[in-house]
């Protein structure tokens, strides 16, 4: 495959799948069973392999390496997949893998992230969307990332451990439980030090609904009570709060459903 797009010394399966507008730098490297959307840019040096789609309008800068099979030894070669969305940034040296037919065999990353240098998203991972990942975050297997989560740099992510939309991470965080929507943590191992109010700001999140929000993170945080009474009184702020009661109800879910617990 040769068009003006793509650099004569880029390497491009015949079988693969790309858009003709889908621009290749130098010694770039492309499989067989992958699929890239218009407008994508792949810049030199980049790896695509494995059974792995490409949306459109992504950037995928020098060096990284996707759709490479999971570090996990139970990995016997089995067809499984990656899938990334449309204007994801992804800055250079980035890995990110394939699935396992332990889960759900597909590793999938959402539409308009921020992955900056050498993060590392392991097998089987999910990854919403407009999410930021500074520089050498590294996300073990199995971890869900929800919408708008910022982790700071060097940030490393316990397998199974799930992120709500909203949260954020400082530098050199260590999250061995799941975080919170809304919720702020930092430090080895992560405590939580408020809501993200800053970023609610910047995302139009109303006067009311982020006081609502601090609220909620008292009564979970500060009140020195049981999860589940905790739980109880968020519940009864969402039934009088309706300017906050849809971020309330959010909040509540994530709790529900949490399997490794949250840092108190």
């Amino acid at each position: 495959m040769t068009t003006p797009l793509i650099h004569p010394t880029a390497i491009i399966d015949s079988k693969a799948a790309l858009d003709s507008s889908v621009a290749v730098g130098p010694y770039t490297v492309v499989g067989p069973n992958v699929k890239i959307g218009p407008r994508t840019r792949l810049e030199a040096h980049v790896t695509v392999e494995g059974h792995t789609t490409i949306g459109a309008e992504n950037h995928i800068f020098s060096g990284a390496a996707l759709g490479g099979a999971p570090q996990d030894k139970k990995y016997a070669g089995e067809p499984t997949r990656l899938e990334l969305g449309d204007r994801n940034t992804i800055r250079e040296c980035c890995t990110i893998n394939t699935g396992t037919i332990q889960d759900e065999g597909i590793t999938r990353i959402g539409s308009d992230n921020w992955i900056m240098a050498y993060v590392h998203i392991a097998h089987d991972c999910q990854v919403g969307d407009r999410a930021i990942m500074a520089n050498c975050t590294q996300l073990a297997g199995h971890v869900h990332v929800g919408d708008w989560v910022i982790l700071g740099g060097f940030t490393g992510v316990h397998q199974f451990v799930r992120i709500g939309a909203h949260a954020m991470t400082g530098i050199h965080t260590t999250l061995t439980q799941d975080l919170p929507p809304f919720v702020l943590y930092a430090g080895q191992p992560a405590a939580p030090h408020g809501i993200n109010a800053e970023g609610l700001k910047r995302r139009g999140f109303s006067k009311e609904a982020i006081r609502g929000l601090i609220r909620a993170y008292k009564t979970l945080y500060r009140e020195d009570l049981t999860l589940d009474v905790a739980q109880t009184r968020i519940r009864e702020q969402a039934m009088t709060d309706e300017q906050c009661a849809p971020s309330l109800s959010l909040l509540l879910d994530f709790l529900a459903t949490s399997t490794r617990g949250i840092a108190r």
